[in-house]
């Protein structure tokens, strides 16, 4: 049975895994909503979106044995950040310094996020 190209979703092609769209970008301040770190505010370093994870600065960190080498001179026992589910994460809206859900609108041609709270751009 073959599906017609046609009918399936905007950027979906052939057999590849359909990948989400996320509200957080990288260099976005995001709050914790859940977990251990909750209420905890960081920036986001790095994002993966097939697997639906963020990596965020200070926020779930965890000890790491190491050998010596070039990233790690000294060896031992580093604390490193781990990915966490971009579900327990939300966008801290930079006017108001307030966690809101984030929306996308059609600007002049072009995608911007917007802030659901005050309906500024991100």
């Amino acid at each position: 049975m073959s599906v017609k190209v046609s009918n399936l979703p905007e950027g979906f092609r052939g057999r590849k895994r359909f990948v989400p769209k996320l509200h957080i970008k990288r260099g976005d301040l995001v709050k914790v909503l859940s977990g251990e770190d909750k209420g905890k505010t960081g920036r986001v370093v790095r994002v993966f979106p097939k697997k639906g994870l963020a990596i965020v600065e200070g926020i779930a960190l965890v000890k790491k044995r190491v050998r010596k080498s070039q990233r790690y001179p000294q060896g031992g026992v580093v604390e490193v950040e781990r990915p966490i589910p971009v579900c327990k994460l939300q966008v801290i809206d930079p006017s108001t310094n307030q966690p809101t859900r984030v929306g996308r609108r059609l600007e002049n041609g072009k995608w911007v996020r917007y802030a659901k709270k005050s309906g500024k751009v991100l």
